[in-house]
């Protein structure tokens, strides 16, 4: 079982706002994409059994995810981020109906409690429409002051300029500010902000890659949060409902 690991340069106290990617991170988009996967090997291949057919799929949609993140990561590097969300859409996004949404064990009850004491937002580079289909389908949408999907900006993670407007837009110093993601994409894009970041194991990125990107924090679960951040948050008040940062 993964365990959790903190830095000792992690500052619970500094944390006044919490970014939350979404597929890994709030939506169990992996497990979609397993289930999905199998589906279509169980169509091809209908003589091997379902739990065959499951680990395969898992297996495949893992090899694939590093490469992907290395291909955004260029992207991103050239200036051709945009161009590649267009053209390949990141993981699922497109927006399903409600019984396909799969929450991250754990986000329910995580995301009222901390709305509680912290704004929160949602900073995604899947399309604005699954997103807010994600989160108002799932009863998440009240809880988070700003969403941020697909090309709000000129640059998507990992470049830092989400971060950097959505916390000029909640009126909080980015080094004030935590990203929680599931890959190396937003965790780069944390720290080139100067925010501070943690990296979550219920996606698909790597505990290795998520350290190597400069994770302050490793969590098994998103709702592990919790166990890192003060019990009385120092944030003023809930989050009201959300909106979208778009010019």
């Amino acid at each position: 079982m993964a365990k959790l690991w903190v830095h000792p340069r992690f500052s619970p106290t500094q944390v006044r706002a919490i970014f939350f990617d979404v597929d890994g991170t709030l939506r169990d988009t992996d497990d979609e994409l397993v289930q999905r996967l199998s589906r279509a090997l169980g169509r091809l291949l209908p003589w091997v059994s379902e739990a065959t057919r499951h680990r395969w799929a898992r297996s495949l949609i893992m090899a694939a995810e590093t490469p992907i993140n290395a291909l955004y990561a260029w992207a991103d590097r050239w200036h051709l981020d945009n161009l590649l969300h267009r053209v390949w859409p990141r993981r699922a996004d497109d927006a399903p109906s409600s019984s396909s949404f799969r929450l991250v064990p754990g986000v329910q009850t995580l995301i009222p409690r901390l709305a509680q004491h912290y704004p929160l937002a949602v900073v995604s580079a899947g399309s604005e429409r699954a997103v807010r289909a994600f989160l108002a389908q799932t009863g998440l949408a009240p809880y988070f002051r700003a969403v941020v999907a697909g090309p709000t900006y000129t640059y998507t993670k990992p470049h830092p300029e989400p971060i950097l407007a959505t916390a000029r837009a909640l009126g909080v110093s980015p080094a004030h500010v935590l990203m929680v993601g599931d890959t190396t994409v937003d965790i780069r894009a944390a720290k080139a902000a100067g925010a501070q970041a943690v990296g979550v194991l219920c996606g698909f990125g790597t505990r290795d890659e998520l350290l190597e990107a400069g994770a302050d924090a490793i969590l098994p679960h998103t709702s592990d949060l919790v166990r890192i951040l003060p019990p009385v948050a120092t944030a003023s008040s809930p989050a009201a409902a959300s909106s979208s940062l778009a010019a």
